[in-house]
């Protein structure tokens, strides 16, 4: 069982992915910010207008939201539909196969980031989207929307983790008890220690090593990934290279 993790991770093709999302992300960043100068250059400082006054009204409320909370948004209705599609019968193949992860499963790496989108229940849906909620914005905010979206790869602990690391001294509170704050440095400190030893006393009641690996993913993004991210000049000058070369044919 062991070998099949390891074969997992070491697969070229698997580390091509993850960093394709990345290099993606670098690209789509490029592109927004190319088509925004342009629109500033032509003074387009709207979008197009829909045709019909309802799609009108629609999009004008949609681009007056901020932009971390339309990313917030995106990700609660993609939680939310997995949700119902595990209410589905005939959807119970697909989901068992691609939204749960487990070692005796034959898709192994798909599931580990489709499964971070199931949820147990309602009230834990509920509840880690209140906390997606609360924390995008500002992690959209401090890395922007596509590296962000690169980074969730390691689902809501992992923006738990970057922001606790960002900004350590931060006043959180939990919900239901916003007379009971701390800082972000404690929270971190104690999500690691209950997640640690959840996974040494073998509790069931949450998976403490998903959880745990989130987290130390995010706190590991914050401080190394995003050096990584600032050297992505390289990438992006053959990129536009190649979309010049490509306008001129």
């Amino acid at each position: 069982m062991p070998i099949r993790v390891i074969q997992c991770y070491g697969n070229p093709i698997q580390l091509v992915c993850c960093g394709a999302s990345f290099l993606g992300a670098a690209v789509w960043q490029y592109e927004r910010m190319r088509h925004e100068a342009r629109a500033i250059i032509s003074q387009r400082w709207t979008w197009e207008p829909k045709r019909g006054s309802w799609r009108q009204q629609l999009n004008a409320w949609w681009h007056s939201i901020p932009e971390g909370n339309r990313v917030a948004y995106g990700l609660i209705a993609a939680n939310a539909v997995v949700f119902l599609l595990w209410r589905v019968p005939r959807m119970e193949p697909i989901m068992l196969r691609y939204f749960v992860s487990h070692p005796a499963s034959k898709p192994l790496c798909l599931p580990m980031f489709l499964s971070t989108f199931s949820h147990h229940s309602f009230i834990h849906l509920a509840a880690n989207m209140v906390v997606l909620n609360s924390f995008v914005p500002t992690a959209v905010a401090l890395l922007g929307r596509e590296q962000f979206l690169a980074m969730y790869s390691g689902a809501i602990l992992a923006v738990v983790g970057a922001l606790c690391v960002q900004y350590p001294d931060a006043q959180l509170s939990i919900l239901f008890l916003p007379f009971f704050t701390f800082s972000a440095a404690a929270a971190l400190k104690g999500v690691l220690a209950f997640d640690t030893a959840g996974m040494l006393f073998r509790w069931h009641l949450l998976d403490h090593a998903a959880h745990l690996g989130g987290t130390l993913f995010g706190v590991g993004y914050v401080l190394y990934g995003q050096e990584i991210w600032k050297r992505r000049e390289p990438i992006l000058n053959t990129w536009h290279q190649l979309r010049e070369g490509w306008g001129r044919r």
